[in-house]
């Protein structure tokens, strides 16, 4: 009824790139969240808030594909883009912070990590508060991070 490219239709389409990702079929969420962002980056530009949103979406269907190359790259894209759009503690810029983090823990990356997690634990201490349940996972990931180098 809308076509293949408006905001809405790309809405649904992320939101079932989501729930396939959930279900662990990786492909076809990857192709769901392509598509989206494909979309959104033609109907809304490459800086919008909603495209930054798929390009980090993407991203982490990449980092669960085990494809960090490219999931970095994604990760560093969506970082730059809400930095410029957003600015450096908006939110959504401080997850894309905490999502970089989390790929080099996962790649035992630890130096790296280390200085996105705390960007992140004390961007989100300050905009969301010490309590907010961001804040506490990311410095709950920060701290097991900490724990498995030391082990």
């Amino acid at each position: 009824m809308l076509g293949e490219e408006h905001p809405d239709t790309l809405t649904s389409v992320s939101c079932l790139a989501g729930v396939l990702q959930d279900q662990g079929k990786y492909d076809e969420a990857e192709q769901m969240n392509r598509r989206a962002l494909e979309g959104r980056k033609k109907v809304l530009g490459e800086e919008h808030p909603s495209t930054l949103t798929s390009v980090s979406n993407l991203a982490g269907v990449l980092r669960n594909q085990g494809k960090y190359d490219e999931a970095e790259q994604m990760n560093r894209r969506a970082l730059e883009g809400s930095e410029k759009a957003l600015g450096e503690e908006h939110p959504d810029t401080l997850t894309s912070v905490y999502c970089l983090a989390y790929l080099y823990h996962q790649q035992r990356r630890y130096d790296a990590a280390s200085v996105m997690y705390q960007r992140a634990c004390d961007g989100y201490k300050r905009r969301l508060g010490p309590n907010h349940p961001t804040t506490v996972a990311c410095c709950d990931h920060f701290a097991k991070m900490v724990q498995e180098m030391h082990n």
